[in-house]
């Protein structure tokens, strides 16, 4: 019968739960000769672990990355808002890539380690991503993206509040336009198939809500497009909010965006995976702050 692997490893090495808790998110404990920093993850009593009492923190190992998931095929981080996934023309060099690079150098050894881009946050959209180890590895995950095979929701806070407090944008979207923004394809049978599933969790009176977004599709700024084209722009968003609209209460310094879940079966080891990256502090502190001003805490019902 599957067990709680902090449970597993607090019973195997004579720890505490909140250590063993500990000693799994800070990176030392693996199963199976892979690395494992879920407590909550069940695995079988039988299966081998082992304790690495000295291991450096995974989570501090190359400067301010931090890792949700990472086995031989792929590594999931945890993206702060701010960072590039991928450097630019004008070749900036703190990217998301080079600091993966840095990490797998100094935890493995390798000198220029493979990484391969499955999926990208915008710049000022923080949590979970997947990088890929392997050119095979790349392949495998784009295909699974490609077949929407993925569990991604996200976190969101939104200009008013939806009329309806859970729905489905199903609107099909454009490439690209003249003034290289993206947008909601009106011709009739053109554009891309784009569904976003979408749950109010709280209302911050009528100004701002924290909405739960889920992607059937993963076109390029799909939600920030979904939820301004309802008449409820990320609060933040200076590129798709109407510029017509009338000054929002909330304000942010960036678009209020966050990945919070990625969950897949793996499609090299058939594992399940599922993670979960934090709010980052900026985005904890406006939910508080409207929280404060706007509202008593609720459900969005």
């Amino acid at each position: 019968m599957p067990i709680r692997l902090d449970k597993l490893v607090a019973e195997r090495f004579g720890m505490s739960r909140r250590a063993a808790q500990d000693a799994v998110r800070n990176g030392r404990i693996d199963v199976a000769g892979e690395r494992c920093d879920e407590p909550g993850r069940e695995i079988e009593p039988t299966e081998p672990i082992e304790f690495f009492p000295n291991r450096p923190k995974a989570r501090t190992v190359a400067g301010r990355l931090k890792i949700l998931h990472e086995d031989r095929y792929v590594l999931i981080v945890d993206k702060p808002p701010g960072v590039l996934t991928l450097p630019t023309q004008e070749r900036e060099s703190d990217t998301l890539i080079e600091r993966a690079g840095r990490y797998l150098t100094i935890r493995h050894g390798r000198r220029n380690p493979y990484i391969g881009v499955v999926h990208r946050l915008d710049k000022d959209t923080s949590g979970a991503l997947a990088l890929a180890r392997s050119p095979d590895a790349v392949r495998a995950f784009q295909s699974l993206f490609r077949k929407h095979d993925i569990e991604r929701q996200y976190l969101t806070v939104v200009e008013g509040v939806p009329e309806r407090l859970e729905g489905t944008v199903d609107l099909p979207m454009m490439e690209g336009r003249v003034d290289m923004r993206r947008g909601v394809e009106r011709r009739p049978g053109m554009g891309k198939v784009a569904v976003t599933h979408y749950r109010v969790i709280e209302r911050f009176g009528p100004v701002a809500s924290l909405v739960a977004c889920w992607l059937e599709t993963g076109r390029t700024h799909q939600i920030r497009i979904h939820m301004s084209e309802i008449g409820h722009p990320v609060v933040g968003d200076k590129v798709y909010r109407p510029r017509t609209r009338p000054r929002c209460k909330a304000q942010f310094h960036r678009q209020a965006l966050h990945a919070q879940t990625l969950g897949f079966v793996h499609p090299l080891t058939e594992k399940s995976i599922h993670v979960e990256a934090p709010l980052p502090a900026d985005f904890s502190a406006l939910i508080v702050d409207l929280r404060n001003r706007y509202g008593i805490p609720g459900a969005g019902g």
